[in-house]
């Protein structure tokens, strides 16, 4: 099991002190919360890709590279490729170029985002969003398996016995999830192809994940994958630590009621009863995350989102000493004397290239 951080890169305002980092200062606070996770034991560190304000994660194999040279063990991934507006030609090279850098530790998300505008910034129209998807990623699959590629589709000009550079490291290419909050065209996609499934798992209330999870699984198992319990699931959780928890729910709650996305709507109380946010003790977050277990079974990936809505970067790097030195040692024990021996690991660029 992998345990890990996504964050979406936004520079918010600080609620209580009504300063905002600069993107300078942003861009670089990423980097240090991404060596704390590896200097804490996590396994993962994920990206977002956005091109408007107020985020900064606009090229996000730019900055993993950077974090790449400066580290050994982490994964390094993004929580959202723009697969819909990005040319699959350009992602089938980065990423492959990535791989290179970072020795093979790197994986990536499909997603079709969370910004309207950035379809016609792109020169695409967002009704096609879904389609797009679908023929996006099967032109980017071709690119990484074969040598010359011979394609037409309705969305790019044709290529002809193209060949993308440099091919993937160790002829594997990085391994795919394919996130969605909603669209299970998207969980199908995942299915038809082997690749493991990213629920958001962040906003909405537990039964939609379970309904697009139990979907993925079912149709893995449809086109012969394996059975549905050995489908890779990943989640996202949101979690505030404090070692009282009094302590969180009074530090957390101008962050929450000013949230950009959250802010202004239900209580914190209701949302982290409706939702998989957890404010309080180690204790207590180590209960909610178990739980996500009895509601998606075993699964191969658990992402956090540490530091968004304005929390300064102290505040965050305290929130992940807490998380891997109290948290997650517990759950990777708890979780892992519960997983049957048939459900797989987490892919990895070893284990892909032992399996080829």
């Amino acid at each position: 099991m992998q345990f890990g951080i996504f964050t979406v890169g936004d520079v918010t305002t600080d609620p209580t002190t009504g300063t905002a980092p600069s993107e300078h200062e942003r861009i670089e606070a990423m980097v240090r919360i991404a060596l704390k996770a590896e200097e804490v034991g996590l396994d993962v560190f994920a990206t977002g890709e956005h091109h408007n304000p107020p985020f900064v994660p606009s090229s996000p194999t730019t900055m993993l590279g950077f974090i790449a040279a400066r580290t050994e063990k982490l994964v390094l991934s993004t929580s959202t490729t723009l697969i819909t507006t990005n040319d699959p030609v350009k992602i089938a090279e980065d990423f492959a170029m990535l791989q290179h850098l970072a020795d093979g530790r790197v994986d990536l998300m499909m997603g079709r985002g969370n910004t309207g505008p950035v379809y016609p910034w792109f020169g695409q129209d967002i009704r096609q969003g879904i389609p797009l998807a679908i023929e996006n990623y099967a032109l980017l699959r071709r690119l990484w398996r074969e040598e010359a590629v011979d394609w037409e589709g309705e969305f790019r000009t044709p290529l002809q016995g193209f060949t993308s550079t440099p091919r993937p490291l160790d002829g594997v290419p990085p391994f795919v999830w394919h996130g969605s909050i909603r669209s299970p065209e998207i969980a199908e996609q995942a299915a038809f192809y082997g690749d493991g499934f990213f629920a958001n798992h962040i906003f909405w209330p537990t039964r939609h994940y379970q309904q697009l999870i139990e979907y993925y699984r079912r149709r893995y198992e449809h086109y012969g994958h394996g059975q549905a319990d050995q489908a890779i699931v990943g989640l996202g959780g949101q979690a505030f630590i404090r070692p009282r928890s009094q302590d969180a729910w009074n530090e957390f709650r101008p962050y929450f009621d000013r949230a950009p996305v959250y802010g202004n709507g239900p209580s914190l109380e209701d949302f982290t009863e409706q939702t998989p946010l957890t404010v309080g003790s180690p204790q207590e977050v180590i209960d909610k995350t178990l739980t996500f277990r009895e509601s998606f079974g075993d699964y191969q990936r658990q992402l956090f989102l540490m530091d968004h809505a304005g929390l300064p970067l102290k505040t965050v790097l305290e929130q992940l000493d807490l998380l891997g030195e109290e948290v997650i040692p517990v759950l990777r024990k708890e979780l892992e004397s519960k997983r049957p021996s048939h459900v797989p690991d987490a892919p990895t660029h070893e284990s892909l290239k032992a399996a080829r």
